[in-house]
């Protein structure tokens, strides 16, 4: 039997995956507290619940800012579906929810093909049940860390043709990626794997002016989860991951604000902490 406390199920009704700790709090499992899920476990609520506190802090609610994430995937993956990218490939996909990438892309294209990766056991568990009847979408496991392995996977080459346009989708992920060079050094080997008139979609964690205190207590936070911790980036920083890119309108400005329709109002706030997203497609070439 379920039991239901408080609209949530109980921890104690709760069976994860093979070798997947419960008592570590899960990035992905902590974002799905920020939407509003219920696949989280008290680890995740509690660490989502102090940064959720540290972002009152700093005048953020980090439940609007997840969702603002969220709106700026849908809005991305419909232009671009919409400017005929029929290819996918979400790294970092965390777990499912409303409005996923294969759904939005095939409300507008039926037959798009979307890879799903992800290193997090019980995203995948998820997203292999949800998609099990699904042949045009495909869940593995697969690092942010390996570009190469990720595009190089037998799984991945039969599913989708990185030699023709595509859109990799690295949202809100890569600020798990703590060394700045090799963030940098990431984000550049896929721009180098994109064939001409691919898409990168990025959205990161942006400081803007959070104190040196304030950061430090989020870091501590997310260095007890299975990321192992969080990084402090600014817009130069933001922004060098689309060099060689051709930016989107309306280039890069915090998630609530991407919107190709709507032009960017005079009041765009670049110092509050938040995230910061951009399309940016690759140039075709001579």
């Amino acid at each position: 039997m379920i039991t239901l406390r408080g609209g949530r199920v109980s921890d104690l009704d709760r069976v994860p995956p093979p070798g997947v700790d419960t008592r570590v709090p899960s990035v992905a499992r902590m974002y799905d507290y920020y939407l509003g899920g219920k696949d989280n476990f008290a680890s995740d609520r509690e660490a989502a619940e102090k940064m959720i506190e540290l972002g009152r802090a700093m005048g953020n609610d980090a439940r609007q800012i997840a969702q603002a994430n969220r709106g700026f995937l849908g809005r991305a993956v419909r232009l671009l579906a919409e400017r005929g990218i029929t290819q996918f490939v979400d790294i970092g996909a965390g777990l499912p929810t409303q409005d996923n990438v294969h759904q939005v892309a095939h409300r507008h294209t039926p037959g798009s093909r979307v890879v799903y990766v992800d290193n997090d056991p019980i995203v995948l568990t998820h997203a292999r049940a949800l998609l099990a009847r699904d042949p045009d979408v495909l869940a593995l496991a697969g690092d942010l860390r390996d570009p190469d392995a990720i595009f190089d996977d037998p799984q991945v080459a039969g599913h989708v043709d990185l030699s023709r346009p595509c859109a990799v989708l690295l949202v809100a992920v890569l600020h798990f990626i703590t060394d700045d060079a090799e963030a940098a050094k990431i984000v550049a080997r896929i721009r180098e794997r994109l064939a001409p008139g691919s898409y990168l979609v990025l959205s990161h964690l942006y400081e803007g002016n959070a104190t040196d205190d304030m950061a430090h207590a989020g870091q501590t936070v997310y260095a007890g989860t299975t990321s192992g911790g969080l990084a402090r980036r600014g817009y130069d920083q933001i922004a060098a991951y689309f060099e060689g890119l051709e930016p989107l309108p309306p280039g890069i400005v915090p998630v609530d604000a991407w919107d190709p329709h709507v032009e960017p109002g005079p009041d765009l706030d670049l110092d509050r902490p938040g995230i910061l997203a951009g399309v940016g497609r690759v140039p075709a070439g001579d």
